[in-house]
């Protein structure tokens, strides 16, 4: 028997706790892995306060990250002992998830632990700082480079924004950091954010409006998206991950027929292995490790319930991460 959280579901009600659990009632899959440290994310907190339909089967265990240690093994790419990272790949959502002390998947979504990462520093990193870096490698290969001017970060304060505004800082790109937080300032300013936008400042509307950024990271979507696409300089590139504003996008085709602008979509969920490969590595030695504690926030696996709907309010700065007592 092996403790974790499990969402279970009546007729149209939906229950969270935490739970017994037997080994044999773990999904199939070639890897049994001992889960040390997971990651609270946004779409873990609408799994568990029932706020999306991110479940999309019962019962479930949340948590689309985890680390830990291979414990059996029938991929011939892992054995006993060896230190892996779980992200994306339906964990949490369609299979069960890192929000309990084992888990059991498929070898093909795991990835080795870079030799200069701990377990803890690859959750306070986890999908948000994946996704950030999928994005800069996109915007990399589509030409841009310090020298193209600055780029755009929307939600800024949150943990893909944290990670895409550390990572482009440590580029050598002049980052313009978007929040409608007040006071993160000194927060982004530490980060790198060469300079801060308010998010008000993301509200004009009209096909197109003054030439402002060579590129942007966006997780907004929606109507904060429109309008970045409307201020990209020529040529220029948005890559988009996230849709906390919506999912609609309101916007013409103004910027790219008259502008050539790209709009490039980055997906951290199913995402090959080798490209995961790569932006580990990248992040292993691109970060700065040591501002990894201004992002990310430890908690106790015990309050992963209670921090959820703060999380979705918008009360939880960056990364929240906990380990999994054994």
């Amino acid at each position: 028997m092996f403790k974790g959280i499990l969402i279970s579901k009546s007729g149209s009600e939906q229950s969270v706790g935490f739970a017994q659990l037997d080994e044999s009632d773990l999904p199939e899959g070639d890897v049994l892995v001992d889960v040390d440290w997971s990651t609270l994310n946004y779409k873990d907190a609408l799994a568990i306060t029932g706020k999306a339909p991110i479940v999309k089967k019962y019962p479930m265990v949340p948590g689309i990250d985890f680390a830990g240690t291979v414990a059996q093994s029938e991929n011939a790419s892992y054995k006993p002992g060896d230190r892996v990272i779980s992200t994306g790949w339906g964990i949490g959502e369609k299979r069960w998830g890192g929000f309990a002390q084992k888990a059991r998947v498929e070898g093909g979504g795991l990835v080795p632990l870079p030799a200069d990462l701990d377990m803890r520093q690859a959750m306070g990193i986890g999908t948000a700082g994946l996704t950030a870096m999928l994005c800069v490698m996109k915007l990399e290969s589509l030409g841009l480079t310090p020298e193209s001017g600055e780029i755009l970060v929307t939600g800024a304060s949150g943990g893909v924004g944290s990670f895409a505004t550390l990572l482009l800082a440590r580029r050598g790109f002049q980052v313009a950091a978007a929040t409608g937080r007040n006071g993160e300032e000194s927060y982004l300013r530490r980060l790198g954010a060469s300079r801060i936008v308010d998010r008000s400042e993301l509200a004009i509307k009209g096909p197109l409006g003054s030439e402002t950024w060579a590129g942007a990271i966006d997780v907004v979507g929606s109507e904060v998206l429109a309008s970045v696409l409307s201020r990209i300089c020529y040529g220029g590139v948005v890559a988009c991950c996230g849709l906390a504003g919506g999912m609609d996008l309101p916007a013409t085709v103004a910027p790219f027929i008259l502008r050539g602008v790209t709009l490039a979509g980055v997906d951290s969920v199913m995402c090959d292995r080798v490209t995961r490969m790569l932006a580990w590595r990248r992040l292993a030695r691109d970060l700065d490790l040591g501002l990894l504690d201004q992002v990310a926030q430890e908690i106790a696996f015990s309050e992963v319930i209670e921090k959820s709907p703060h999380m979705l309010a918008g009360e939880l700065r960056g990364r929240v991460v906990f380990s999994i007592p054994s």
